[in-house]
């Protein structure tokens, strides 16, 4: 499993414009995937078969394990898909809705791609039977809930850039091995998370940027380790917002509109890394980071910050920090750098850890 969570981990990161997904790349480490999983499938007939085998769907591109039928302008999902099928490619189609016996028989199926349709409406028990499908991706589709009985072993769920507007309760009940989960670019507001909308899953990265947050919502998975909420709308990170990520390592929030940092709001995040607040309204660096020993990365650049303590980053007592620091941005900011005493900088790994810049008035 560790295998297959670093893969999905290096894909991670803030939501980007739309990229077409190339199937054959997950090909590539299913193989060692699915050792590392544990699945015992026997999966090793590697009879080929072409786009002219009657095997193959009318339009789709066939090779063992693998069926591709993007850009065909495909208004359902094809027939008589091959039962074998570990990879289906159904991207930038106009697919509206997915029926109750779409994906039948395809028991083995691995990764399923529907990026960039037109899907407004998944039948409730679309996804039976589909025991080993790990990765679901509907981004860039028009539905505006989470469908109802996803797949119970699913790793990767991506909603990124739909209609989403609510997250019932037990919405993802049952995913125990959820690690990705995007929700990305939907008009999400905090009211539309309804309690318990997480209940029974352990993910470890949940992306909410481009949502209509006004503030950091306090009912998501303890289990998180990377949390990506930019481009919202929150105004504030007080004591209480935290308390239950205790594992975070990551935290995004950036291009937000935050104003204020209420001392330990991180003090429940001991072992956080990497913390995003560029592009915010802050007026001096946040309280209490100096006393995060593990965090290597600050983004404080593009906020309202006009002076710099000398112990706002380090630990006043020497060897408190774990990790000494490898990015700390000040730059766009009405702060004299001038002024700012070398040792501010003391637990920074070098010289280049450290930008800061001129501050130009717009």
């Amino acid at each position: 499993m560790r295998i297959f969570l670093l893969l999905c981990l290096l894909a991670l990161g803030n939501a980007k414009p739309y990229e077409p997904i190339n199937v054959m790349d997950f090909m590539k480490n299913y193989d060692i995937m699915m050792a590392d999983v544990g699945d015992d499938d026997d999966d090793n007939d590697d009879d080929d078969y072409d786009d002219e085998d009657e095997s193959c769907p009318a339009g789709c591109h066939c090779s063992p394990r693998v069926v591709q039928c993007s850009d065909q302008g495909q208004i359902s999902v094809p027939e008589k898909i091959p039962e074998d099928t570990v990879m289906l490619d159904l991207q930038n189609n106009d697919i509206t809705e997915i029926k109750e016996n779409d994906f039948k028989g395809l028991h083995k199926l691995y990764g399923l791609f529907l990026i960039n349709n037109k899907i407004s409406k998944i039948h409730p028990k679309a996804f039976r039977n589909m025991d080993h499908l790990r990765l679901l991706y509907l981004s860039y589709n028009l539905l505006t809930e989470i469908p109802a009985n996803l797949p119970p072993n699913v790793v990767e769920l991506r909603f990124h850039e739909n209609k989403i507007n609510r997250i019932q309760k037990d919405a993802f009940k049952g995913l125990r091995k959820l690690h990705v989960l995007e929700l990305g670019a939907n008009p999400l507001a905090n009211s539309g998370i309804a309690l318990g909308a997480f209940n029974g899953v352990s993910t470890l990265y949940v992306g909410l940027a481009e949502a209509k947050l006004t503030a950091i919502p306090k009912d998501l998975p303890s289990s998180i380790t990377e949390l990506s909420l930019d481009y919202n709308k929150i105004s504030k990170v007080e004591i209480e917002d935290f308390i239950r990520y205790k594992n975070l390592q990551r935290l995004g929030l950036g291009f937000n509109q935050i104003k204020s940092v209420e001392n330990g709001s991180f003090a429940s995040t001991p072992n956080v890394r990497e913390i995003h607040l560029d592009n915010n309204r802050l007026r001096k660096v946040p309280p209490s980071l100096n006393s995060l020993r593990y965090l290597q990365v600050i983004y404080l650049h593009g906020n309202k910050i006009s002076s710099v303590g000398v112990n706002d980053f380090c630990p006043i007592t020497p060897g408190a920090k774990k990790n000494l620091y490898t990015g700390i941005s000040l730059f766009a900011n009405p702060v004299k750098y001038w002024d700012i005493q070398p040792a501010t900088f003391r637990c920074v790994s070098g010289r280049r850890g450290v930008q800061l810049g001129n501050f130009r008035r717009k």
